[in-house]
């Protein structure tokens, strides 16, 4: 079984918007899924999922074995989705500055905050959930919390 097969994957993507490229799998297209590291197998799971073409899509933690590039690669094109088509997603991300930067609602889960990032992720909060001391500075990128 093949990761990636045939013209109607690379169709639905190209649909949706995407190629096979723009995820970094298409030079995956022929391999097996044993073949394949976890930083992979995670790109190929995103890629086979927006070939679905669904409003709303539910990663839960997208990033998780992906070296920094790919990480932010995957959160640019989910952030794309949103922007461009209006697509709807709800991410698991256990790393703040990815959740800051990139979400536009927040939940805090220990206590359930929600709400726009610098409403959720201040200092206070976050000594409150990790028990961890810090400073939230503004990302200078984005301006978001950092």
């Amino acid at each position: 079984m093949t990761v990636i097969a045939g013209t109607t994957t690379a169709t639905r993507l190209r649909g949706a918007g995407l190629t096979l490229g723009r995820d970094g799998v298409s030079e995956l297209a022929d391999r097996l899924v044993d073949e394949l590291s976890g930083g992979q197998r995670q790109r190929v799971w995103l890629a086979m999922a927006l070939a679905q073409e669904t409003e709303l899509l539910l990663p839960d933690e997208p990033t998780t074995f992906l070296d920094i590039s790919h990480q932010m690669d995957i959160l640019d094109l989910c952030a794309d989705l949103h922007a461009e088509q209006g697509r709807t997603l709800v991410a698991v991300l256990h790393d703040l500055n990815h959740a800051a930067r990139y979400g536009t609602h927040l939940i805090a889960m220990r206590d359930g905050a929600v709400g726009a990032p610098e409403e959720v992720v201040t200092a206070e909060r976050v000594e409150e959930i990790f028990d961890l001391p810090c400073r939230v500075i503004p990302d200078p990128e984005t301006g978001t919390p950092w």
